[in-house]
């Protein structure tokens, strides 16, 4: 049986979230952040889907010369953001890996003259856009292993396009269920640490870094609700390369890659409101891969 794509999603793993919910409501002047029930309509989607294994492509981890792909057996330990360690400290995590998929992805880049390695090693240091999405999606101590995947920070962008090839190549070839998660922002802006909100809701969409990073983010996100990826690809280098998204956006070239890059019309349901995060754009955007013409 050939493995396939059965979801994916763009997803905001922002450290606010790891917060108490008493303290993001003081955060939101009284309103909790959208982002946190949009984590359980998510894992209701990822439930319905069925997944074998649920990958991860996360904006914080940089590597240099190659796509990695985490491929260890189990993980667990304790997390300490460096970035925020004065309450983003203390995290326990413990789950399973898939190192045979990692193999896979990796022989087929192999044959395909490509730069997607996997990695194999137990004390690898984890990063929050992994950890934090582990937690919400309680992926921990669950029968669902989880696989990682690189933003390699010395390639151009449509090379993250071809990673994404490799890795549908080796999902097929697994004969697995698997959901893509891009764990990550869209357009990421930081204010100034001497910021004054425009909306006493920090949470709130005018508090993000310009108002043109607004206007691009939400236009992005009605192509996305369109399937509209050939449009998005079409203005990357002059628009979303250039906001720009996080990571350069190798979260979501990297999975829209694997979905058929310029060729996918995978329409996408917003499962959350379009949220600032310090200046930063985030939402969680499910595309189901599945129910949708051509799948």
């Amino acid at each position: 049986m050939n493995g396939k794509i059965v979801g994916a999603a763009i997803v905001s793993h922002h450290p606010g979230l790891m917060q108490c919910e008493e303290f993001r409501r003081l955060q939101g002047a009284g309103e909790d952040s959208d982002l946190i029930p949009g984590y359980a309509r998510l894992r209701e989607k990822i439930q319905a889907a069925k997944a074998d294994v649920v990958m991860i492509f996360d904006s914080h981890w940089f590597t240099t010369g190659y796509h990695l792909v985490d491929g260890g057996a189990r993980y667990s330990g304790t997390y300490i953001s460096d970035e925020m360690p004065w309450y983003l400290h203390g995290v326990p995590y413990d789950y399973r890996g898939l190192p045979s998929l990692a193999l896979e992805i990796e022989a087929v880049s192999r044959e395909m003259g490509g730069y997607n390695r996997a990695i194999c090693h137990a004390d690898l240091g984890r990063h929050y856009a992994t950890v934090n999405l582990v937690k919400q999606l309680r992926l921990e101590h669950s029968d669902t292993p989880v696989v990682t995947v690189s933003s390699c920070q010395n390639c151009d962008w449509p090379a993250f396009l071809k990673s994404g090839e490799a890795i549908a190549e080796g999902i097929r070839r697994s004969g697995l269920r698997v959901v893509m998660l891009g764990s990550g922002a869209l357009s990421h802006k930081f204010n100034n640490i001497d910021w004054k909100p425009n909306h006493p809701r920090i949470f709130h969409e005018t508090n993000v870094s310009r108002p043109e990073n607004i206007v691009s983010d939400k236009g992005a996100i009605a192509l996305f609700e369109q399937g509209r990826h050939d449009t998005i690809l079409e203005r990357w280098e002059d628009e979303y390369r250039r906001m720009p998204w996080e990571a350069f956006g190798a979260h979501y070239l990297q999975m829209v890659g694997a979905m058929g890059g310029a060729a996918c019309r995978t329409k996408g349901e917003p499962l959350s409101a379009y949220e600032n995060a310090r200046g930063t754009g985030n939402i969680h955007i499910w595309f189901d891969t599945e129910n949708q013409p051509g799948a």
